[in-house]
């Protein structure tokens, strides 16, 4: 007698039309729909190209008329039945999203009432085959779930909302990975392919679907937040700036308490100058650089005053100058011409150029002519910084060529607009720091990506060509190109999260390792084993626990069993004459066979750890045979061990250096000075493990450089070997200007002072 289907759901295709959810919601998951739609759609039409390709390539290579006949057979089902995947792949999104907020039953819950038992009728074993096909999905599922784990969790957060519950989780999500695997499983029965074909299938999915899977989830919260849906919603809190009045309120609370509380409210306001600079390639000025410009107007004043009365002291006939002055207008006006001559002004410095400019002017006038104080004050300024750039810029990189590109534009800038010396936020000034970072000394040569050239080319020739007076030039220009740099930050973060999640993986790894031989090291206890079982112990069967550990974890049952098994090898292994289980053997066998040994491997081990023999009773040929194997095979971790030598203790510099590490946020940059001569390269510290002591670094692409541990780290910054680039050692233009107004102080004999209002300029 057969049972009553007990589902209570149709399983025919549910849409939103139909769905039972409140208005608002109704139009926020179509637009979601029509988003994912559209994107979604154009990938699954080149999977079936693809797939149809490889049906197609498989029947032509293939080794015998049989398979030739099962391929060619696949091709003709798909081409008969491809055009109702895409449909059926959609219909399944739509059902997804119309089930929203729904819980999943869970196995044996009724909605009222007791749980009623289970009934079954028809009992068969599970095909390894159709196994195989689940854990393919699973494992792109999971693939894609790490590398989209942050926007992921936004879009859990924002489905929160809508459905009017807690924050979903990857797994809940009606658009998340394991979903979309689920929908793309279900359409590709509909197809009536082999399990062969499905699993061939699934690759290409994963391959030219899965594939721009983060992207789409971006997409897909973008969407959301336009609907409304939580549209402050970031990856980090939102810095609130304290009131002006709040934070002199906190300087006057206590005398002695000025510099503490100074710190404090800028800490609060987003811009400590103790914090470690965190930016990215041609990152923008922080909005709570800004500074007071007058202020720092008074003292540049002040400090070209100085050198200008040195230069009148040295230079008595600079003073007697009798000539007529060019007014600015005039000037800018001039520099317009000459961008126009024949001799590119790549070839030049400002100093040729000036000298250029003063010819030209007196073959136009008949006589000769000079500049005020001011424009000739504006000449040296940015000569002077534009030397302090190019000690930092490498001479052979395409930035030093687009940098004497944008001399006559900066310059014709600030002759109009002073405050390009003083104003860190100045588009000029941005777009200035972009080009020079891109060719900075301490990039290595993998470190700019390729992309990035053209926009910086074309930045600049947008500049040149069109800059007339107006500073909105430089506004679109810089404009552009930031969301280009905005572009690759997003691609070099997405390539930083996937290593340090693998990083993270090493650290469970290592975290596994450890608790695995403390636990055999208490099992074993004070207990006397042979020194050969003792070997296999903490090298096969560790690996068996640290596996379990990694895939089950502690509290699972598979883990209780494996502790079971371990205090029966100890006790059968410890006592001569103890009993062995009948089936203790097979079971360690098939253990060991899940962390790669061979058959024959895991039953040599599998015997010798449910016998009681002595190392001089045992057969000394197979034991080292045994031996042997196990050191020629690559253990779980291996290579971290490898790594771990054994340094002298720190001194209390590296101790300092050493604590100062553990507490700096992720993602500070560190400069590593290569060799004598001082050039450095910068590596940011993407994540360390204070676990296993080891850190992460990557470069500005994202990408792995490599891994040291903390306490090198810390050795090398006690020996100035490396140094954290903190706030005023950010950006290369900012340091340069740092550095031209030191210079300016030489001359006006006040030496370097740190703390001046233009301290941030």
């Amino acid at each position: 007698m057969s049972l009553p289907p007990t589902a209570p759901e149709s399983t025919a295709p549910q849409t939103l039309a139909t769905a039972v959810l409140p208005r608002r919601v109704r139009q926020v998951l179509e637009h979601l729909l029509a988003t994912a739609s559209d994107e979604l759609e154009r990938h699954l039409t080149t999977m079936l190209a693809e797939f149809e390709q490889q049906l197609f390539r498989l029947a032509d290579h293939a080794r015998n008329p049989g398979s030739e006949s099962v391929h060619l057979q696949t091709l003709r089902t798909l081409r008969l039945t491809r055009a109702d995947l895409a449909p059926r792949f959609m219909a399944g999104l739509e059902t997804s999203l119309a089930r929203l907020g729904r819980q999943p039953a869970q196995p044996g819950a009724a909605a009222n009432g007791p749980v009623a038992p289970l009934q079954a009728q028809h009992l068969s074993l599970l095909d390894d085959r159709e196994l195989e096909e689940d854990a393919l999905l699973r494992d792109i599922a999971v693939r894609q779930e790490s590398r989209a784990s942050l926007t992921l969790h936004l879009l859990g957060q924002r489905f929160g909302v809508l459905a009017g519950t807690p924050a979903f989780d990857a797994d809940r999500l009606p658009l998340g990975p394991k979903a979309l695997c689920t929908i793309m499983r279900d359409a590709a029965h509909e197809l009536q392919l082999s399990l062969d074909a499905r699993l061939l299938l699934y690759r290409i999915f994963d391959r030219k679907v899965m594939a721009q899977y983060a992207p789409m989830v971006e997409m897909l919260n973008l969407s959301l937040a336009a609907d409304g849906i939580l549209p402050s919603l970031t990856y980090v809190p939102l810095r609130i700036r304290p009131a002006p009045n709040a934070a002199a309120a906190a300087e006057a609370a206590a005398p002695g308490a000025k510099s503490s509380a100074r710190r404090r409210a800028a800490a609060r306001d987003g811009h400590d100058p103790q914090r470690p600079h965190t930016g990215w390639l041609g990152e923008g000025s922080s909005e709570a650089a800004r500074v007071d410009e007058a202020a720092a107007f008074d003292l540049l004043r002040q400090l070209l005053s100085g050198r200008r009365e040195l230069i009148g002291k040295l230079r008595p006939e600079a003073q007697a100058n009798t000539r007529e002055q060019l007014a600015t207008p005039e000037l800018v006006g001039a520099l317009g011409q000459l961008r126009q001559g024949a001799e590119p002004a790549t070839t030049r410095n400002l100093l040729e150029i000036k000298q250029a400019l003063l010819a030209q002017l007196r073959q136009q006038r008949g006589r000769g002519a000079s500049l005020t104080r001011e424009d000739n004050d504006t000449f040296e300024l940015l000569g002077m910084l534009y030397g302090q750039i190019e000690r930092e810029v490498k001479p052979e990189s395409a930035a030093a060529t687009l940098l004497r590109e944008l001399q006559l534009p900066l310059l014709r800038v600030a002759l109009q607009d002073r405050a390009f010396f003083v104003r860190p936020q100045h588009p000029a000034r941005e777009l200035l720091n972009a080009v020079a970072e891109s060719g900075a000394r301490w990039l290595d040569q993998d470190d700019l990506d390729p992309q990035l050239v053209q926009p910086l080319q074309r930045a600049v020739q947008q500049v040149v060509q069109n800059y007339d007076g107006d500073a909105s030039v430089f506004e679109a220009s810089n404009r552009e190109l930031q969301a280009q740099l905005q572009g690759l930050v997003r691609k070099a973060e997405m390539t930083e999260r996937r290593y340090v999640e693998a990083a993270r993986g090493k650290e469970k790894l290592e975290i596994a390792k450890q608790q695995a031989a403390d636990t055999i090291a208490g099992i074993v206890g004070e207990q006397r084993l042979p020194k050969f079982v003792r070997a296999l112990l903490h090298q096969a069967w560790a690996d068996v626990l640290t596996l379990t550990l990694l895939r089950q974890g502690a509290e699972s049952q598979e883990w209780r069993q494996q502790l079971e098994m371990t205090r029966h090898i100890v006790a059968t292994c410890g006592r001569s004459g103890a009993p062995v289980e009948p089936d203790l053997a097979p079971r360690i066998e098939a253990a060991l066979a899940q962390v790669g040994y061979h058959h024959e491997e895991a039953a040599a081990i599998a015997r010798r750890l449910t016998s009681a023999l002595d190392d001089d009773e045992d057969d000394p040929a197979s034991r080292t045979e045994l031996t042997m194997r196990l050191k020629a095979r690559t253990r779980l971790g291996e290579e971290a061990e490898k790594r771990r030598l054994e340094l002298p203790p720190r001194t209390a510099d590296e101790q300092a250096r050493y604590e100062q590490l553990r507490v700096v946020p992720y993602g500070t940059w560190i400069e590593f000075i290569t060799n004598q001569q001082g050039d450095v390269l910068r590596r940011r510290l993407s994540w360390y493990s204070p676990v296993t002591d080891n850190a992460l670094f990557v470069n500005q692409r994202g990408q792995r450089v490599g891994e040291q541990s903390l306490d090198g780290v810390a050795r090398m910054l006690a020996k100035g070997q490396a140094r954290i680039v903190t706030a005023e050692r950010g950006r290369l233009v900012d340091r340069a200007w740092q550095s031209t107004l030191n210079a300016l102080r030489s001359f006006a004999g006040r030496g370097e002072r740190p703390a001046e209002p233009e301290a941030n300029a």
